[in-house]
């Protein structure tokens, strides 16, 4: 008897803690289900403003790599105009606003040894007479001098150390600065470089220099060029 009064004891306990933990447990339950709810609003916020701010990064590297690839247009549209106004004037002092139409000529020619011996050159070619048109074809030189006592020429392909040596091509509408390097034979003393052009279509133009001057710097043949000019 004691037994089953202490078995119903417990029963009639548990009976009595269920009815009266059920509601709370139910609104703990309803409690639990909103706030798992309002988890997910929230989280489903953080994604759209995550995606947002992805979408303004990128529109901001956008806005950024185009801003830089215009300056860089810019600075190469700078420089381009620098380039045109640095030709302009250098053809300006070249052959002057008065100057006479010339056609193709030889304006002048450089020569400086360089440190393996060889010596570089630097021929400057102009033209006024057809503005606007391209002047092409091939320059040569041709050194004078004498070796052994004796008068000696170097030509083109003498010069280059090459038997099948091609001209030295050139076009341009106005002037060109060609530039290149030659080798001079032990004992041979130059006197003057001759620099020859041939034109496609317009004959063959042909002048000399002598060595002395080509080889004063540019300082020194701007001195020469005002004393003449006196």
């Amino acid at each position: 008897m004691a037994a089953v009064v202490w078995l119903a004891s417990i029963v009639g306990a548990w009976s009595w803690a269920t009815r009266r933990a059920a509601p709370e447990l139910s609104q703990a339950r309803v409690e639990g289900e909103r706030a798992g709810e309002e988890a997910e609003a929230r989280q489903a916020v953080i994604e759209e403003l995550r995606q947002r701010v992805a979408t303004l990064r990128r529109s901001d590297e956008i806005s950024r790599s185009a801003n830089l690839e215009l300056q860089e247009t810019l600075a190469r549209r700078d420089e381009e105009i620098a380039a045109l106004r640095a030709d302009v004037a250098f053809y300006e002092r070249l052959v002057g606003g008065t100057g006479r139409r010339e056609g193709l000529s030889v304006h002048a020619v450089t020569v400086v040894p360089d440190a393996d011996g060889s010596w570089r050159y630097a021929a400057t070619l102009t033209q006024n007479l057809n503005r606007g048109a391209v002047t092409r074809g091939g320059l040569r030189l041709q050194v004078e001098g004498t070796r052994d006592g004796k008068l000696a020429t170097l030509a083109w392909s003498d010069l280059l150390q090459d038997p099948q040596a091609a001209p030295q091509p050139f076009a341009f509408r106005y002037f060109q600065q060609l530039e290149g390097s030659f080798l001079l034979p032990e004992g041979f003393t130059p006197r003057r470089v001759v620099v020859r052009l041939q034109a496609d279509g317009a004959g063959s133009v042909e002048r000399a220099f002598p060595w002395e001057e080509a080889t004063q710097t540019e300082g020194d043949q701007d001195d020469v060029r005002r004393q003449q000019a006196q």
